[in-house]
């Protein structure tokens, strides 16, 4: 993203600031929003930021509220949206936070803490079709049936080393050998516990509203459904009905779409990259 140095821009996903930290040494005059659902987050980010620039607000809350969020500061657009999808390595890394499927520790898997819903809700009380339909729509989980059916002839269930026997155990031995089957369930719980895919939906419909002519999103994605949901927003974004190109009348489309892959040095610097794609959107100029 080219960085006005005047020019006012949202990170998404503050994360622990990397993204962040780079877009606010080239502003002078501008202004960076972000936003965590995490409040560790926000004061381990806090603490970074102001060492580079005071041009920075930091917002706890969930990114679907972007508008409203930019409406209470005044902002009603932006030259640059980023959005770095998914749990942040942070998250992954301390086994206390429930999202590793690698690590002992508690079902729980909430971004933002103060929430009191969590994957053991899930597990616990959740029937077979609702588990089931879960970990289809969220991850295509094989033999879903069979893992929702183990879950609940289980319960109740304890830490996350316990679900993931569980899981591997409800599974043919073939499937277990060719991949954890785990992550893809740890995947579906996770995603249900935070709404990560409704929250994404409502987020693009802010986005293309609040962001200027020439003004970019960017928006990492880790899995293939939040990919298709960025994918198919902008396809729709762009739909001319075929009867109108019949017309003597020039259409042309709103966004332009480039999609960047991670080079093999970037793969084998951070295997978390592997399955990472960046969409890179532009609002053109009509």
């Amino acid at each position: 993203m080219e960085i006005k140095s005047d020019g006012t821009y949202v990170d998404l996903t503050l994360g622990r600031a990397g993204h962040s930290l780079e877009i606010l040494k080239k502003l002078i005059n501008g202004r960076l929003i972000c936003f965590d659902k995490d409040n560790e987050a926000i004061k381990e980010s806090y603490k970074k930021l102001q060492k580079i620039s005071p041009n920075f607000t930091l917002i706890q809350n969930d990114f679907r509220f972007l508008k409203a969020e930019l409406e209470k500061l005044g902002i009603n657009e932006v030259d640059g949206i980023l959005a770095d999808l998914g749990v942040s390595s942070p998250q992954i890394d301390d086994p206390t936070r429930g999202f590793s499927y690698s690590q002992e520790g508690p079902l729980d898997m909430r971004m933002n803490q103060q929430n009191s819903f969590s994957a053991k809700d899930i597990i616990d009380n959740f029937d077979e079709s609702e588990l089931t339909k879960i970990l289809i729509k969220n991850a295509d989980v094989k033999l879903a049936n069979l893992v929702a059916k183990a879950i609940v002839a289980k319960r109740p269930i304890k830490s996350t080393s316990e679900l993931v026997e569980i899981i591997k155990n409800a599974l043919p031995a073939k499937i277990v050998r060719e991949k954890n089957p785990a992550k893809a369930v740890f995947q579906a719980l996770r995603i249900e516990v935070n709404d990560e895919l409704g929250a994404l939906t409502a987020m693009l419909a802010d986005a293309t509203q609040l962001l200027k002519k020439d003004g970019k999103i960017l928006i990492i994605t880790f899995h293939s459904k939040e990919d298709s949901i960025v994918k198919n927003f902008f396809q729709k974004q762009n739909y001319v009905d075929p009867r109108l190109n019949k017309l003597p009348i020039n259409i042309q489309k709103i966004w332009k779409q480039k999609i960047i892959f991670p080079s093999e040095d970037e793969k084998l610097q951070n295997n978390r990259s592997r399955s990472a794609k960046l969409r890179v959107v532009k609002k053109l100029s009509i």
